[in-house]
């Protein structure tokens, strides 16, 4: 039964990974393989400007969406979980965002910071160029991606609420807790199993972000919100470097696990 599973992960996602480490010490292009060249892609990566500074772009993305995401859902779920009659109401309104596509998401976000007939501009009385301006437009990518993820985390937490048994809550209101107490002693703490979930997944999603910054800013300006998956598709896709895009893709892999690693040992002894 196990099979098809095997097989298919083995196909799509064992293979292609050796495949991209294998390029990587290669001088390939994008259609045909090239010449063994051992290190020297890896070499190049090291002083390659371009690639330090999308790191540093995607660092700023998930800095500006790991911690947000996680702390916005969690009042959400705690905001649905105290209503009683609009309860599937407020859960669906709250979880919409997260089932559009993102060339949806994208195109509402448009219409809605259009430097012309913006709505945001129009009630705020600003003329902002929002994505087309290097001090706002990777913060505005970040508003826009918090605002279409940020239901799929209100959802992990608000099951992590309704699994906190009712007795605790009896038990704690008995001793006298109150309020903020409650929350401090009882709910944070055992919430805090899903809160890791959540910070490991968004920082995971936020590393690999690509669609929402190829649509709004197409890395600019200036390069200003270029990440590191669109250099890799721009040097595969438009130079035509297989060799060195895999190269990329290698160390961007080791370092997005390296950094996940990290964050679960450090999440894990607060625990």
């Amino acid at each position: 039964m196990l099979a098809p599973f095997l097989l298919t992960f083995v196909l799509f996602f064992i293979y292609p990974m050796l495949r991209a480490i294998q390029l990587s010490f290669t001088s390939s292009s994008l259609t045909e393989t090239g010449a063994y060249v051992g290190f020297a892609n890896y070499a190049k990566l090291v002083g390659d400007a371009d690639f330090w500074a999308s790191l540093r772009h995607t660092g700023a993305f998930a800095l500006y969406t790991t911690i947000p995401t996680a702390a916005i859902g969690l009042l959400m779920a705690l905001a649905v979980n105290r209503l009683l009659r609009a309860k599937n109401f407020a859960l669906a309104l709250f979880f919409l965002p997260y089932v559009l596509p993102v060339s949806v998401v994208t195109l509402v976000w448009q219409w809605i910071l259009n430097g012309n007939f913006g709505i945001v501009n129009a009630l705020t009385g600003l003329n902002n160029l929002w994505f087309s301006h290097v001090d706002t437009a990777m913060v505005t990518v970040a508003v826009v991606t918090v605002w279409w993820t940020v239901g799929f985390k209100m959802l992990l937490f608000l099951a992590g609420l309704q699994n906190i048994p009712k007795e605790t809550y009896e038990a704690a209101a008995l001793d006298g807790a109150q309020g903020f107490q409650i929350f401090r002693y009882i709910t944070w703490p055992l919430l805090w199993p899903i809160t890791m979930l959540v910070l490991i997944l968004q920082l995971i999603a936020s590393l690999k972000i690509f669609a929402q910054v190829y649509i709004l800013t197409g890395g600019g300006p200036f390069n200003s919100t270029r990440v590191v998956l669109q250099y890799m598709y721009e040097t595969a896709f438009q130079n035509l470097n297989g060799g060195y895009a895999s190269t990329i893709a290698v160390a961007f892999f080791l370092i997005v696990l390296t950094m996940s690693l990290l964050q679960a040992a450090l999440l894990s002894r607060k625990s």
